[in-house]
């Protein structure tokens, strides 16, 4: 998924609230709409979200990371390089459950009659802010082997990138689902996506650290509703297809193509993705880091103290 990171800049200038009011509420997690987090939407469709548990809807990972920071929020549904910024600005979090890696669903787009990705050459293309939008562009262009002044590179938000397409503001796009999918529609045609960059790009709950451990039965009741939400995509897809379909407005089949763009690992593979410093979501945080760094997007790479803990997943102790 691109992650989408203007304005985080403002988030270090922004109030922080007193850890009482988080002890005064029931948890919150911030949440925005991305297929690889459709397993707590249908989790709390079928009651299976703890009751105490309330989603905060946001248009971006901005609204999420703002809420963070502010103390609206205790938890967030987040791209893995959306941590390290937040980490970067002063929120202290911690990864304790992967939702999903992308697998195809990261996509770069084009108007019709551009063939092929050496075609971009002189094209306008749009992308969001961050780390994922600046990795899968460098991808591109190596593999098509254009250099940066062969583009012209627009930041374009998630939320606008359609209108920017239909407006003719851009020649071609780096996207992710649903907007991929109306984009589709309009005529965009595929043209490299993160099925050419596996194990890199993850979505991930992110906590803030303080607050880890008084939420933390919260956290594994949460994490046991996503797994047994993965359990209903498995066992009964149809009935998931037309929910998720429902809620990001495309069609079923549409849904499908999408959901088919990530992979969800289970609870097996989450275990050893945030259990080993050696796994590949350590390894994916490492050269996002760097990325970041070179980019200018962190002064200094994240040491990675704190990143990751398995202790909210289910059986943990």
């Amino acid at each position: 998924m691109i992650s989408g990171l203007a304005a985080l800049s403002a988030l270090a200038t922004l109030p922080v609230l007193g850890a009482c009011a988080a002890l005064r509420r029931a948890p919150v997690i911030a949440i925005h709409h991305w297929i690889g987090y459709e397993t707590l939407y249908l989790a709390r469709d079928f009651n299976r979200l703890p009751p105490e548990v309330a989603l905060r809807e946001g248009l971006t990972a901005v609204d999420s990371l703002q809420a963070l920071k502010t103390g609206e929020a205790d938890a967030a549904c987040l791209t893995l390089d959306e941590v390290l910024h937040a980490r970067a600005a002063g929120v202290a979090l911690t990864v304790v459950l992967v939702f999903n890696v992308s697998a195809g669903a990261d996509v770069v787009l084009a108007r019709p009659g551009t063939e092929n990705l050496a075609d971009l050459s002189g094209k306008r293309i749009g992308v969001e802010k961050g780390a994922v939008g600046a990795l899968m562009l460098a991808k591109m262009q190596e593999e098509a082997g254009l250099d940066a002044s062969a583009l012209t590179v627009i930041h374009v938000p998630v939320n606008l990138q359609h209108a920017a397409w239909e407006a003719g503001e851009i020649d071609a796009v780096v996207t992710y689902e649903p907007t991929a999918t109306r984009l589709m529609r309009a005529g965009g045609q595929r043209l490299f996506d993160s099925r050419q960059i596996p194990e890199t790009i993850f979505d991930v709950l992110a906590v803030r650290s303080d607050r880890l451990d008084r939420q933390e039965n919260a956290l594994r009741r949460i994490a046991t509703s996503h797994f047994d939400a993965l359990e209903h995509i498995r066992s009964n897809r149809q009935d998931a297809l037309y929910r998720i379909a429902a809620r990001h407005d495309v069609s079923a089949e549409e849904a499908n193509r999408a959901l088919a763009g990530i992979v969800l690992p289970s609870l097996s593979a989450n275990r050893a993705f945030l259990a080993s410093s050696g796994s590949g979501l350590s390894r994916a945080a490492g050269v996002l880091s760097a990325l970041m760094t070179e980019q200018g997007l962190l002064a200094n790479a994240d040491a990675g103290h704190n990143l990751f803990s398995d202790c909210c997943l289910p059986g943990s102790v």
